[in-house]
């Protein structure tokens, strides 16, 4: 199978009957296998009654997931990733803001330039550039600084994998956002990019507000620290708790030379109790000591665990 398309969504069933058919228009167009796997977040309204049609009249590639909750996007692309049959997965939303007009392109840039990882950049936007543009170029920037991965819109959903990508990362909370980086922490460094067409939303209003600006920044500093200490936590705990230990310790040992010197010349000397130099030396020990043992129960945990997350589905669509 050439492709797969894995498409999240949550209420958009005035926009999967139009998007349905404008992928089956490319896909036959150039002449490709493909499936196509809706992942229902637990939508209220009818997408999943449309789903359910849309399998039953095209058994042959529609499939679909309908959890029983809402679990957020990560969760669906992690679900559609593990079910995604064809050489090369594309990733898009079900909002009408993706064209898959693009979809060729990008299934060229996997499978004849060698990309692992292709993410589109929406370089003209429609959205608000209070809301959205603005913060979304200082997130990218800061990303970009920190990752050392040369892209424009980290989080557009529109993208290529080889099925070895998807299948080799795990996504979960809100990191669908750093898939990019992930990938990259997980071997596949040859990651390009594709300017993209961005359509106006046509149905409905955005399912994200602007809480999620400072999500992403949590997230992004606990990709980075998994990524560089997920395997080894005892590296990074360890190291800066043996260091606020020693410093503790030399504080504790000047002072104690500083009241033995002076007890031996015969001079007076508050007590070591009242420097403030005690308390310090005292925290800076509490504190190492505390980090190396957190270190350690880490190490532990992450070697007696596992880390794949479960999601409840309530039904499912397959062939």
């Amino acid at each position: 199978m050439d492709i797969s398309i894995v498409i999240p969504l949550y209420n958009e069933e005035e926009s999967l009957p139009k998007l349905l058919s404008w992928i089956q228009k490319v896909m036959i167009e150039n002449e490709f296998s493909y499936e196509v796997l809706f992942i229902d977040d637990g939508s209220k309204d009818k997408s999943w009654l449309f789903i359910e049609e849309a399998a039953n009249k095209f058994p042959e590639y529609i499939k679909g997931i309908k959890f029983a909750r809402n679990y957020g996007k990560s969760a669906a692309l992690n679900v559609g990733f593990e079910h995604a049959k064809g050489d090369v997965v594309i990733t898009m939303d079900a909002d009408l803001q993706d064209s898959p007009d693009e979809i060729p392109e990008l299934f060229k840039m996997i499978k004849e330039q060698n990309y692992d990882l292709v993410s589109g950049w929406k370089k003209k936007r429609y959205d608000s550039k209070l809301m959205k543009n603005i913060p979304s170029k200082i997130y990218n920037a800061t990303t970009r600084a920190i990752s050392g991965i040369k892209l424009h819109d980290f989080n557009c959903g529109l993208k290529a994998y080889r099925n070895d990508v998807v299948k080799s990362i795990e996504i979960y909370g809100e990191m669908h956002r750093y898939i990019p980086v992930i990938a990259k922490g997980a071997g596949f460094t040859n990651i390009g990019e594709k300017v993209v067409q961005h359509r106006k939303r046509e149905f409905g209003e955005s399912k994200f507000g602007m809480n999620r600006f400072v999500h992403g920044y949590l997230d992004l500093m606990s990709i980075i620290f998994i990524l560089r200490f997920g395997k080894k936590p005892m590296h990074f705990f360890g190291l800066w708790g043996s260091i606020m230990f020693i410093i503790g310790i030399a504080l504790a040992i000047v002072m104690g030379i500083q009241k033995i010197i002076a007890i031996c010349e015969g001079n007076s000397m508050r007590l070591i109790t009242n420097s403030p130099y005690f308390y310090i030396a005292l925290t800076a020990m509490i504190i190492g000591c505390q980090m190396f043992l957190a270190g350690f129960i880490t190490e532990m945990i992450g070697r007696n665990s596992s880390t794949r997350n479960t999601y409840l589905i309530s039904k499912k669509i397959s062939y």
